[in-house]
């Protein structure tokens, strides 16, 4: 399969008066369409640098990233969607407002992403809510609202950078699943960065680790469970779970 994101040998380091922070070395791997990645390394390792770096917000020291056969610096139009840990949603415009920003900003207010954004709210049952201030709504639903507002500019990669840790344990499930159905229904790929193993497993189809700083890829290990129509939940009564879990631990604590 062709692939859609190409990370070719990166390398980047923070810089000081105190001197130089290396943070990622070498880093190699691709994602094709349609891709569910994740992210695993131990704290501080450089995962958020690493989402940094694809959505153009740093540039790698040498090596490059590719996004469709191109390099991100010569996309005209970069199709990378933010998801961040906190949804960041405004308390001084409602929540309908709050999803439209992205199209305000990028001057792309058309009719038709208008309508997407509309269908999205019915979709995503937070239809009566548009009104709403972030303050009124659940962790679970302004989640989904700030899921709206990046799907808004159709990016083909969405960027999850642990969007579910600030929510409960139960709603975090819930959440998860919902997400990850509607990704897979717009047939987007996504990177999650993560520290839950389990999450990890559950959510994607393949798992990156990431050594301690400077970050290295450790491995990449394919995710295969032998269920049907795979969803979080019932990933993770797979027979192979534990196993992938046990695996994947391992490599984190070695």
């Amino acid at each position: 399969m062709e692939p859609l994101l190409e990370i070719n040998h990166i390398n980047y380091a923070y810089h000081s008066m105190q001197g130089e922070t290396p943070a990622l070395q070498n880093i190699h791997f691709t994602v094709c369409k349609g891709d569910f990645i994740a992210v695993v390394g131990p704290s501080g390792c450089g995962k958020t640098t690493l989402l940094s770096l694809i959505a153009g917000l740093l540039l790698p020291e040498e090596g490059e990233i590719l996004l469709n056969g191109k390099r991100l610096q010569e996309q005209s139009n970069n199709p990378i969607g933010y998801m961040l840990q906190k949804d960041h949603l405004l308390e001084w415009r409602t929540i309908y407002e709050n999803t439209l920003l992205g199209l305000e900003i990028n001057h792309q207010m058309t009719p038709t992403r208008i309508k997407a954004v509309n269908q999205m709210f019915r979709d995503y049952d937070l239809e009566h809510f548009k009104a709403a201030r972030p303050s009124q709504l659940s962790g679970g639903m302004r989640q989904r609202a700030a899921l709206i507002r990046t799907l808004a500019l159709n990016p083909g990669l969405l960027l999850l950078d642990e969007p579910f840790s600030a929510l409960d344990y139960q709603t975090r499930l819930n959440v998860s699943e919902d997400i990850y159905t509607i990704l897979r229904k717009k047939h987007k790929s996504a990177i999650l960065v993560t520290h839950d193993i389990s999450e990890a497993i559950s959510f994607c189809d393949r798992v990156v680790v990431l050594t301690n700083r400077p970050a290295t890829v450790k491995e990449v290990v394919p995710i295969h469970l032998s269920i049907e129509e795979k969803t979080p939940l019932k990933a993770r009564s797979a027979k192979e779970f534990q196993d992938y879990f046990n695996r994947l631990w391992g490599d984190l604590n070695e």
